[in-house]
């Protein structure tokens, strides 16, 4: 990778030549190791069991990438057993040694960065340079939570001294971890959204067991690797593969695990929210559970700068983000306008297979996605009118997966029941306001709080700053109206229906979240 880039999500629209060439190489490689049996790590050692379960590409679904285990209660056990050993050595280890081996792991993932994004491309449909990004952003998760434990001194903190007399007081604050830390993650961003909070819990102390998305497993075999190859001790990463509703629940269930970090669906979030809180005492849950995202665009805006913003927020990895920019609220004078300029763009946007370098979509992830896709267009094709897309992709190589069109949707009523439902797809939906305040007001009455967009003048932004609701804002940004956040930039994490800790990842109040605080009071 060229020195003088750095890739991110507001980056990867310009990379050097080299990423490519780079990345090329290695789908071919990966595309001929396709089709092996891919065990679990568990206390060090590869696990398999009798049940499997076929991994498929979404790009074409005659691709068989692997096969991966399907644990069930007894492995989720078997794992928790390990980390719960392998804890109290770990979190009693110096925190310069813990970071050390994150350190090294994240030095790996660079690496290794085109294997992996070509992994993350073909098993979830990810273009280049998304898939690129997702494995840059891993290891800048991982360090940064390591540059915050090294900047606080591990967090260990000299306190007042008692005024009491004829005695010396010496009370120490210090945070330590809480123990076995499970981490169960989505297919939308297979590497850092499992090696982040993954990576943030063993900085901290904690050991992890990691339960990745059923469509995506294979991403995070090769994350449970990299810790391999980074010289972690027996227990302390474990891999488990499976339906969540049996492994995953296992690992909730089960009184061993102190904490969980979890991205994913509100449905399903909400659900182990509350049974999460069914156990003997309060365990911590960070929970990140999507977004239904608008940006509001004034009479005021640069509409070409929001153009680009708008498509790349809506249509990027197929809607199929948490971020994804899926309400776009305009006002009347410059609507017609921006919504010409959208539609034209849209139209243009190159669908196929996502390794090639001029593809900007690719496939949703699988079958229900595709069906859900079809079944709300049909929804909105009775409520109100198609400017763009619309249909499913059947002809030729795209009849092989699960492609669809990048749709807007206008005309819709306000009171529909989509403007307030994440649908999690390459869909967005377009609203004419007659002035910001009503767009507010629309923006807001959601469940959701995680990301919102503005184009405006600078005085319009900071009003739009200090009254939208979500925790991720961002204002005349070309490069994504809602999306595109980076760790030690723009910290990511939701409000209200979006998240369960009013902290966000990669931020400054994050690595704490994984530790709990306890005082030492010394008397001489």
């Amino acid at each position: 990778m060229a020195e003088k880039f750095r890739l991110t999500y507001a980056t990867m629209f310009d990379p050097p030549a080299e990423l490519h060439a780079g990345y090329e190489k290695a789908v071919e490689e990966i595309r001929a190791a396709a089709g092996q049996d891919h065990g679990m790590w568990i206390d060090g050692k590869d696990v398999f069991t009798g049940e499997k379960s076929q991994d498929i590409s979404p790009i074409d679904t005659g691709l068989l990438l692997g096969t991966f285990q399907n644990a069930g209660p007894a492995e989720a056990e078997v794992a928790l057993q390990a980390a719960a050993r392998a804890a109290k050595d770990w979190g009693r280890r110096p925190w310069q040694e813990r970071i050390a081996l994150v350190r090294k792991a994240a030095e790996i993932i660079d690496e290794r960065i085109y294997p992996l994004a070509a992994v993350i491309s073909l098993e979830g449909g990810k273009t280049r340079m998304e898939a690129l990004a997702d494995a840059a952003e891993t290891s800048d998760l991982m360090r940064y939570a390591c540059d915050q434990m090294e900047a606080n001194n591990g967090f260990v903190v000299e306190m007042g001294q008692d005024p009491l007399k004829g005695y010396k007081a010496t009370n120490t604050n210090r945070l330590r971890p809480y123990g076995v830390w499970v981490v169960i993650s989505p297919f939308n961003f297979p590497f850092a959204l499992t090696a982040g909070p993954a990576g943030t819990a063993l900085v901290a102390g904690n050991t992890v067991v990691m339960k990745p998305a059923e469509d995506t497993p294979w991403a995070s075999r090769l994350l449970i690797e990299v810790f391999r190859d980074a010289g972690f001790p027996d227990g302390v990463v474990n891999y488990v593969t499976g339906d969540g509703a049996v492994a995953g629940q296992a690992l909730v269930d089960d009184p061993r695990t102190a904490g969980l970090t979890f991205t994913g669906s509100y449905d399903v979030g909400m659900h182990i929210y509350r049974t999460f809180a069914n156990g003997r005492y309060p365990r911590p849950i960070l929970l990140e559970m999507g977004g239904k995202n608008p940006a509001i665009v004034s009479r005021n805006a640069d509409l070409e700068r929001a153009t680009q913003g708008l498509y790349r927020s809506a249509f990027g990895l197929q809607g199929q983000k948490c971020s994804a920019g899926s309400r776009i609220y305009v006002e009347e004078p410059v609507y017609d306008e921006l919504v010409a300029k959208l539609v034209e763009v849209t139209q243009g946007l190159a669908i196929g297979d996502p390794t090639r370098k001029e593809v900007f979509l690719g496939p949703v992830v699988n079958q229900s996605a595709y069906e859900s896709f079809k079944s709300y267009t049909e929804e909105l094709s009775q409520a109100g009118q198609f400017l763009s897309g619309g249909k499913v992709l059947t002809e030729g190589e795209l009849g092989k997966g699960y492609f669809c069109e990048p749709t807007i949707a206008a005309d819709v009523p306000a009171d529909h029941r989509l403007w307030k439902h994440e649908m999690f797809l390459p869909i967005t939906m377009v609203h004419k306001i007659k002035n910001l305040e009503e767009g507010m007001a629309l923006a807001n009455d959601v469940d959701f709080g995680l990301t919102a967009g503005f184009y405006g003048q600078p005085d319009e932004a900071a009003w739009f700053f200090e009254n939208i609701e979500a925790g991720v804002t961002y204002a005349n940004r070309p490069q994504g109206a809602t999306t595109g956040a980076w760790p030690g930039f723009q910290p990511f994490g939701g409000w209200k229906g979006s998240g369960s800790t009013g902290k966000n990842a990669g931020g400054h109040y994050y690595l704490q979240e994984y530790l709990r605080e306890q005082v030492n009071t010394v008397i001489e």
